[in-house]
């Protein structure tokens, strides 16, 4: 098994439980780590055979840009089912979402969701 990660990517989106969030937006960040089925990316240095970062960047940009969830669990979910069927290789993508403003009457850094899709 090969691991890839990228770390505290930040977006555009439009998802949250009240409407008024999925209308105006927010910057939220996101990690992002896949595991594939073996490592052969090793011996074939071919980057079919590993994970390609560019490619995973666009489709969580796309994702996360583009789509409209009410909560972070789903957008996660939805992140990893895309990557999942694309790449036939990849055992897991585990997605973390973080976002810093939430309605919550209370001083926080920011609230924090991850799922772990399985192929």
């Amino acid at each position: 098994m090969a691991t890839a990660s990228i770390k505290n990517m930040m977006f555009y989106g439009f998802h949250g439980y009240y409407e008024y969030e999925r209308e105006q937006g927010q910057k939220f960040y996101l990690d992002v780590t896949v595991d594939t089925k073996d490592d052969t990316v090793c011996d074939t240095d071919d980057i079919k055979d590993g994970v390609d970062i560019a490619a995973v960047y666009d489709i969580v940009k796309d994702v996360t840009e583009n789509k409209r969830f009410t909560t972070l669990s789903a957008l996660c979910g939805h992140i990893g089912d895309k990557l999942l069927k694309k790449y036939s290789h990849y055992a897991a993508v585990t997605t973390t979402v973080r976002k810093p403003n939430v309605p919550i009457s209370g001083s926080l850094d920011y609230v924090e969701v991850s799922v772990t899709r399985h192929a």
